[in-house]
């Protein structure tokens, strides 16, 4: 059976939807720890809810942020996981131990990359004025929200859009996607090679979040 870790900041949205999909599909794996950057984000809570373990790695317990980044390495090391999950993970991680988990380690962005790094990407969308956005599941590289793309759900912008609604939209498809794509990887569906990702899974192209059935072609 594989393991999995997973990595928090705040509410744990995500890390309910995948906790629920992994119970609920019966995944050939189980949460092995989670591991929080901040000791009062609401989904420490939720993991230890769920009967998981838990990690705290608050940055206040360190007298600088290596200390924090080595002892999250140690702790990856320690729990030698099969899949890193980065589930509102706010922290940039240091470029060694991104390499250590090459191809073992995934992140949930809330726009389609390669537009709109970085934070408040609903506000970007906005300003941008696009009429589709949505939320990427990319593999982590030591270029911020840049790794190579796995899969991507879309999201219409309605005229009547607010971040805050538009937030709300994309965030139900997360909780859609990444847990669809977590069972893929641990039923070795996706592989990575030189950049190229390729899915072995018949939904793949699927367009979550879009009215109707369109498929991306």
């Amino acid at each position: 059976m594989k393991s999995i870790v997973i990595l928090i900041s705040g509410r744990g949205s995500n890390l309910a939807a995948i906790i629920e999909a992994a119970r609920r599909e019966s995944w050939p794996a189980r949460i092995v720890a989670v591991i929080s950057s901040r000791r009062t984000a609401p989904g420490v809570a939720l993991a230890e809810a769920a009967g998981l373990p838990v990690e705290i790695l608050d940055q206040a317990d360190f007298a600088e942020r290596g200390g924090q980044d080595q002892a999250l390495a140690d702790a990856l090391a320690r729990h030698a996981p099969d899949l890193v999950v980065l589930a509102g993970f706010m922290r940039i991680l240091p470029d060694a131990l991104v390499r250590a988990f090459e191809g073992r380690m995934l992140n949930i962005h809330p726009s389609l990359l390669p537009a709109f790094k970085g934070l408040h990407t609903h506000r970007q969308a906005l300003e941008a004025g696009v009429r589709v956005h949505g939320a990427t599941v990319h593999f982590v590289t030591p270029e911020l929200d840049h790794g190579p793309i796995v899969a991507q759900a879309l999201v219409p912008v309605l005229p009547a859009d607010t971040a805050a609604l538009l937030e709300a939209r994309v965030l139900a498809q997360e909780h859609r996607l990444y847990p669809r794509v977590l069972r893929w990887m641990l039923e070795d569906r996706v592989t990575l090679t030189g950049g190229i990702v390729r899915v072995d899974a018949s939904d793949h192209d699927l367009v979550l979040g879009w009215p109707g059935t369109l498929a991306l072609a």
